[in-house]
């Protein structure tokens, strides 16, 4: 048929075969969605735990046309689930005999970067040992300022992820646990020293730090959970690629509008003006 149209008018064509002239122009839907499924299923590989929501802001990242129910009807056809939370363990030992700080950021409207750090530490398990990550978070733009992997849960590892993370500038308020790595005499004098306000969840109110809870379960479900690390060494530089490549500059966040930390926080300083700040050592 598409052969005679090519030689004769195609409403001739559809009247000899008795076909309305619609029919000849009809596309199926199935190639009209090739494209957009060959990158839902990239996508999909790339981020296994993103569900509709997530998956549909991507798509339209990259010029998709696309709104949620599509993409869940695409997900239901070609078997694409996102994979289910696992539970994470927290490790906090508590400092005895230390001091406490009381919660700043209960009620506090957060809205400019290093207004407030959030830091916490997780453990990961490798295959023969367990190993501790801990981080340090930039609140309002959810960039992990400073980072660091050790065999020991000590303040060693909390002081070397905050040695990094100002390296990138500093807070108003630091806020963590009340963990032995955070209310240590070494890690409240580093603070101290750069008058940093002192911040400290609750006994046994884990949610009271939940910017930094949400990021270590992430971790765990988007790299961890996925990774099969060889030795503490391919731990640490494949951990280590998540936080400042993935995380930072290609993870995108419902809660920055569905950019990632990175474009977040130079399309704010873009609007304000606002210069990086760097902390000198």
């Amino acid at each position: 048929m598409r052969e005679l149209c090519a030689a004769y008018p195609v409403q001739w064509v559809c009247e000899v075969w008795g076909c309305a002239r619609s029919s000849f122009y009809y596309q199926p839907r199935l190639r009209q969605d090739q494209p957009v499924r060959n990158a839902l299923h990239t996508l999909a590989g790339q981020w296994p735990t993103y569900g509709a929501r997530r998956l549909t802001a991507e798509l339209r990242r990259q010029g998709f046309a696309v709104n949620r129910k599509r993409v869940q009807r695409l997900m239901r056809q070609y078997g694409i689930v996102p994979q289910k939370r696992r539970k994470t363990i927290h490790t906090t030992q508590a400092g005895q005999g230390l001091r406490h700080y009381p919660n700043l950021v209960r009620h506090l409207t957060i809205v400019y970067p290093n207004q407030v750090w959030v830091a916490d530490i997780t453990y990961i398990q490798l295959r023969t040992e367990v190993v501790y990550l801990a981080m340090v978070m930039d609140v309002f733009t959810r960039v992990i300022r400073g980072w660091h992997l050790s065999r020991g849960l000590d303040q060693g590892l909390s002081l070397e992820a905050l040695t990094r993370a100002l390296r990138e500038g500093c807070p108003e308020i630091h806020h963590s646990d009340q963990g032995v790595q955070y209310a240590g005499t070494e890690y409240i004098a580093r603070l101290n020293a750069l008058q940093i306000q002192i911040s400290m969840s609750d006994v046994g109110a884990a949610w009271q730090n939940g910017y930094a809870e949400r990021f270590m379960r992430t971790l765990k479900e988007e790299e961890v959970a996925l990774a099969e690390y060889v030795d503490f060494t391919s731990a640490y530089q494949q951990i280590g690629q998540f936080i400042d490549e993935v995380y930072r500059h290609k993870r995108i966040h419902s809660a920055l509008g569905y950019l990632t930390p990175a474009e977040y926080e130079q399309q704010w300083r873009a609007q304000t003006g606002a210069a990086t700040q760097v902390v000198p050592f």
